[in-house]
């Protein structure tokens, strides 16, 4: 409908003031009474909201329009008894308008009923629109379908619905052609990604950025609450063949991405399938680059155990010269900088780096910082150059040789990096 289209209802008229109040309110009775017995047919086009200040120059703007903080434009939410009962979830109302000749396709706003359904998790009324012929594949004004706005656990009725209705789990989104397997993937929805593969979803589409799937859920770990989801949401893509070295516009891999997010779970299950660990994206940047540049960011999620995944599966180290600008940066999470350092057989360490340390931070961390301050024009120990020659000559294979060396744990593991707090 037009914007300048005349509504059935207006925004000052009596029964949208009452209809806003009633659904403030969350009083069901009084909402199911107005839509069924007061308005002016089941398919009356109704105004929510109306920010059309450009109308009425004596209008006071809001302060954040003044500031440039919002653009002027004409925004005005029109909508219909339809759309309103579904996105509350009044399963009977929905029932009665439908019988009474209300059309579920109608879109005065933007969006249709099913749209408010599945946006909402009310899968009672998307099945009963469903029932009476709403369109799956419909698309709302911004170029989303139904499938598209099932985005929480919760909605994977929905989603099961709207399979079983038609829907096409290909189906890209208008702007970014995004499919429904990017939107699970980006929310970590193990359970809607196996529908959609299941019913022909294709694990290595890509969207206008050139974005898979996998790039998404990698994208998406961002906490530690939802590393399992996500775990297992990977795990799933790559059993149906996700490509983990699909690079997006900007040459950024999924191993990019989770070790931006610092997810070792994550880093290590794309490098058991084959990542490239060393892949640079157009920056020049590798995937070690990007989780030492967020290491401070991320402690909770402890970076120095990517870092050492990385390095174990045979990152390239930081330039020796530019390790300064890693203790800059990184200084705040010492284990990190630890196992960089110790990746070296000899790095020169110099009085420019005690400077780079923060007092606050040195001071917190004084144990550690000063065992490897105190390294300044001296050789490291006969151990750690036995570990870089053994680390030296396993490469890439690290990670596998090592744990089956005849040596006691603790030697694998010094080895293999594991951080002790001090450097010697």
């Amino acid at each position: 409908m037009s914007a300048d289209a005349i509504p059935d209802h207006r925004l000052n008229s009596r029964f949208v003031q009452e209809l806003k109040w009633a659904l403030q309110t969350g009083d069901r009775e009084r909402v199911g009474r107005l839509l069924q017995q007061e308005v002016k047919g089941v398919n009356a086009t109704i105004e929510l909201s109306n920010d059309d200040w450009m109308k009425d120059p004596a209008v006071a703007l809001p302060p954040a329009v003044l500031l440039g903080l919002w653009s002027l434009e004409y925004k005005r939410e029109l909508t219909s008894p339809l759309c309103i009962a579904a996105a509350q979830g009044y399963t009977d109302c929905v029932r009665y308008l439908l019988e009474h000749g209300a059309r579920p396709n109608l879109a005065p706003g933007g969006k249709a009923a099913l749209h408010e359904a599945c946006g909402n998790t009310n899968e009672a009324c998307a099945e009963l629109l469903l029932e009476h012929g709403a369109d799956p594949a419909q698309l709302n004004e911004e170029g989303l379908a139904p499938l598209h706005l099932c985005k929480t656990p919760q909605s994977f009725r929905c989603a099961k619905l709207l399979v079983r209705y038609g829907a096409l789990v290909t189906q890209p989104s208008e702007d970014e052609c995004e499919t429904p397997l990017h939107v699970a993937a980006k929310h970590g929805l193990q359970n809607h990604a196996h529908l959609y593969l299941r019913y022909g979803a294709d694990a290595n589409s890509t969207s206008s950025s050139g974005e898979t799937p996998l790039g998404a859920a990698c994208a998406g770990a961002q906490s530690t609450e939802d590393l399992d989801a996500y775990l297992q949401l990977v795990r799933l893509l790559l059993i149906y063949g996700a490509d983990p070295n699909i690079p997006d516009q900007e040459n950024r891999c999924p191993l990019h991405k989770a070790s931006r997010n610092a997810q070792h779970g994550l880093v290590e299950l794309l490098l058991e399938h084959s990542a490239d660990v060393n892949a640079m994206d157009y920056n020049g940047v590798s995937p070690l680059s990007n989780t030492l540049q967020n290491a401070v960011l991320k402690l909770e999620l402890q970076p120095h155990l990517t870092v050492q995944t990385l390095l174990n599966h045979g990152s390239l180290k930081v330039w020796p010269l530019a390790f300064l600008k890693v203790l800059t940066s990184c200084a705040a999470a010492p284990n990190t900088v630890e196992i960089l350092f110790n990746s070296y057989s000899n790095i020169a360490v110099t009085y420019k780096w005690v400077d780079a340390v923060p007092e606050e931070v040195y001071q917190k961390h004084q144990t550690f910082y000063e065992s490897m301050f105190s390294l300044e024009s001296k050789p490291r120990s006969l151990q750690h150059l036995c570990r870089s020659t053994v680390r030296k000559h396993c490469g890439k294979d690290c990670h596998l040789i090592i744990p089956r060396l005849p040596v006691p744990k603790f030697l694998q593991r010094y080895m293999l990096l594991d951080p002790e707090g001090v450097i010697y």
